[in-house]
């Protein structure tokens, strides 16, 4: 089943006994569930029916005992299993019983980032189209995220102020949620969310200093951008973000100079690349600092951060070190 499918049955009404939810962006996976939550019990009625557990610390036996329980004061119980795909090899085989035969009165809820299609567990989910997978977004997949969301915040929002909220803050679609609620409310009683209101706001926000950054990198300047860093590690949660928006600004980078190679014009190579006319003269003045060798290595060194920051790794010193590495070439 496709996410837009799920959020199809969900809006019906026609909610299945149970769903493997999953994928890579936690974001979109955490959301959908939370959403169907809401859809099958009502906040007053929750301590009674609702079940949470977790992959690694789950018994399976507790699990369907949940999931047997006949709701109270509503129609149906919903127990959720946050990190199934952490559940041992042998609790899917005493699940897939449950499986083949899950009660009406409860909605048994996996969340997850990666399965085994191979396990017959999952086999039986799929033919029952009860896998919900969320992928990763692509780039060009985000000013149309970007269109829904303002949607649903009862906004439309210009086509050129999209591109550049996805300029400013990555892909990070927590970020770009949350700085379109932000917009939503700075709009006030207007329908519409221009360009103007995004560079209003980013002035205002954390996403401005991650966008000076990455250009400050993309310049090569390196005491601007040793300067900006500390701006953003004001911040706790910007490192977070960092890494994404450095790597979209990089890739861009790294698509604008290899277009620059086949000697296109400045029009040909903004339309190829996809970049708003608004950013395209800075993006092809910071591409020329770099050559095409020199990308591997860069996105090789933002992966590695990543990783070390995701481990628990020192963020200044490591930032500082990316930082300093990709402006001074090395």
């Amino acid at each position: 089943m496709k996410p837009e499918e799920l959020e199809m049955v969900a809006a019906k009404g026609e909610i299945a006994p149970l769903y493997f939810i999953y994928g890579e962006d936690e974001f979109l996976v955490e959301r959908a569930v939370q959403r169907l939550v809401g859809k099958i019990v009502s906040p007053d009625f929750r301590d009674f029916n609702f079940s949470l557990f977790y992959g690694k610390e789950a018994k399976v036996e507790q699990i369907i005992e949940s999931a047997m329980t006949l709701p109270m004061f509503a129609d149906r119980r919903v127990i959720l299993v946050k990190r199934a795909d952490e559940l041992p090899a042998d609790a899917y085989e005493q699940l897939l019983a449950y499986v083949q035969n899950p009660s009406p009165d409860s909605c048994l809820l996996f969340q997850g980032v990666k399965i085994d299609q191979r396990r017959k567990f999952f086999q039986e989910l799929k033919k029952g189209g009860l896998l919900v997978e969320f992928k990763k977004l692509k780039d060009d997949q985000l000013p149309g995220f970007i269109k829904r969301e303002a949607e649903a915040c009862g906004k439309r929002i210009d086509p050129v102020a999209a591109e550049m909220l996805v300029y400013y803050s990555g892909n990070n679609l927590r970020e770009l949620s949350a700085q379109l609620e932000k917009l939503s409310a700075f709009c006030g009683e207007r329908t519409a969310i221009t360009a103007d209101d995004v560079r209003a706001m980013a002035s205002d926000t954390k996403i401005d200093n991650v966008f000076e950054l990455a250009e400050a990198m993309g310049r090569r300047n390196l005491d601007r951008a040793m300067r900006q860093l500390q701006t953003v590690l004001r911040d706790s949660d910007a490192p977070y973000m960092l890494i994404g928006a450095l790597a979209r600004h990089f890739r861009q980078l790294c698509v604008v100079r290899g277009l620059m190679q086949k000697k296109l014009s400045a029009d040909e190579i903004g339309r190829q690349a996809r970049i708003n006319p608004y950013f395209l003269k800075g993006v092809l003045e910071q591409s020329r600092n770099f050559t095409l060798a020199e990308f591997p290595g860069i996105f090789a060194m933002l992966h590695e951060t990543d990783l070390e920051l995701k481990s628990g790794g020192r963020q200044q010193t490591l930032l500082e070190m990316l930082v300093f590495s990709i402006c001074a070439g090395r």
